[in-house]
């Protein structure tokens, strides 16, 4: 539940990133959004019984654990292009690691990569001055835009689209190990790149302001 005293700072940073969704597309400053979730392995103890006519494949109900993996997902909504990675760790140096290949592997031609994310303690512009040189620091940065969804606004982040697909269709079972994770993420990833799956955003400002009317400040003059 959003706290009335912090309703104006959530509308203004969902009104930004709302209005950051209708822009006109552009290639070269594309908006790109951005997100992680993780992933628990777990090992069957025992061989499933295969589907057979008449019955599907049986699994048991135990299983043993094998870790946890961090997925990063990037995602730009108007061209139905994704990408995820599959990392052991989510710190702020992994978060460095993902915007630089961003800038240089994905839109080496764009002139600012727009990037909505959620307010993690680990999405800082000063992590890249930790963890790089300083004019590498800074050259990335020239080429980044980050746009914040507000406090309890993750739902603006579309990058959860793709997660909640990711998950429907690929990762709503268990997984043994990291390689197999990679894998199956990367035969989804290409699979959903070739049908080049765009997100349809329909919600605006305008929506925002009738809809969630509640969360708007009220004028006491």
């Amino acid at each position: 539940m959003i706290k009335p005293e912090n309703s104006a700072a959530f509308v203004c940073k969902m009104e930004a990133v709302l209005d950051l969704y209708h822009e006109p597309f552009d290639p070269l400053r594309p908006v790109v959004c951005f997100d992680e979730s993780n992933k628990e392995l777990h090992q069957e103890v025992r061989d499933p019984l295969p589907a057979r006519p008449g019955a599907v494949a049986r699994y048991d109900y135990t299983y043993e654990r094998n870790g946890t993996r961090n997925l990063f997902v990037m995602s730009e909504p108007l061209t139905g292009w994704r990408h995820i990675e599959v990392t052991q760790r989510r710190r702020k140096q992994e978060f460095v690691q993902q915007m630089q290949s961003l800038v240089d592997d994905h839109y080496p031609d764009a002139e600012c990569i727009r990037v909505v994310m959620d307010n993690l303690n680990t999405h800082q512009r000063y992590a890249f001055y930790e963890f790089l040189p300083p004019e590498e620091a800074r050259r990335l940065l020239s080429k980044l835009e980050f746009h914040f969804t507000p406090e309890h606004g993750s739902w603006l982040n579309m990058a959860e689209i793709e997660f909640s697909a990711l998950w429907t269709e690929c990762l709503d079972r268990r997984i043994p190990d990291a390689a197999t994770l990679r894998s199956e993420v990367a035969a989804w990833e290409r699979s959903r790149n070739e049908d080049k799956s765009p997100i349809d955003w329909q919600f605006t400002t305008d929506d925002a302001r009738i809809k969630l009317r509640q969360l708007y400040p009220v004028n006491h003059d």
